[in-house]
């Protein structure tokens, strides 16, 4: 499957619900939950107070066939569960690399949702990688746990900045080979 000048086509199948692609109709409840500061600072790009039309711009961006991500809603609507539970993202880095991140909004914290849509897109691969890094925040190791639950391995300690935060974070970097 070649992805590299097209947003996520298929729908992935991760349990109890599945990973979409993001549609306009995601807006709401995007900003909804992006503008909750815990999200926010949990994450290296999203602002918080979240400006007006971030959103909006942030779909348009993911959505244009050059986009150098791919990002997939958590969607649980066909199992009585929210349309939108967060986002997963894949981020093509070159040389068979791609870089995944992920949020889950706080309401569904501790259910095991971001394990499921980590291990539904490892085992999709849709990028073909033969390697899949990530980072975490050295302030959230549930999240550190979501990736070693996954396979990944530790790499290192290192630092990114944080838009919400205004700040350079301490991060724990994992990677996962595949096959």
């Amino acid at each position: 499957m070649n992805l590299q000048s097209s947003p996520p086509e298929a729908v992935i199948s991760a349990g109890r619900f599945v990973l979409r692609p993001v549609r306009a109709s995601d807006a709401g409840l995007i900003e909804m939950y992006t503008g909750d500061r815990r999200v926010a600072e949990a994450t290296r790009t999203v602002p918080h107070p979240l400006p007006p039309g971030t959103v909006q711009a942030f779909i348009e961006r993911v959505s244009a066939s050059d986009s150098e991500e791919d990002v997939w809603v958590l969607d649980g609507s066909a199992n009585n569960l929210d349309e939108v539970l967060g986002t997963i993202t894949l981020k093509r880095m070159g040389r068979n690399q791609s870089e995944i991140s992920y949020w889950v909004a706080p309401g569904f914290w501790n259910t095991g949702f971001a394990t499921e849509a980590v291990g539904a897109l490892v085992e999709a691969n849709p990028h073909e990688a033969r390697t899949l890094f990530a980072e975490v925040f050295q302030d959230n190791p549930v999240s550190a746990r979501v990736l070693t639950n996954c396979g990944f391995e530790y790499l290192g300690d290192a630092e990114t900045f944080s838009v919400a935060r205004g700040a350079r974070v301490p991060t724990w970097t994992y990677l996962r080979r595949m096959g």
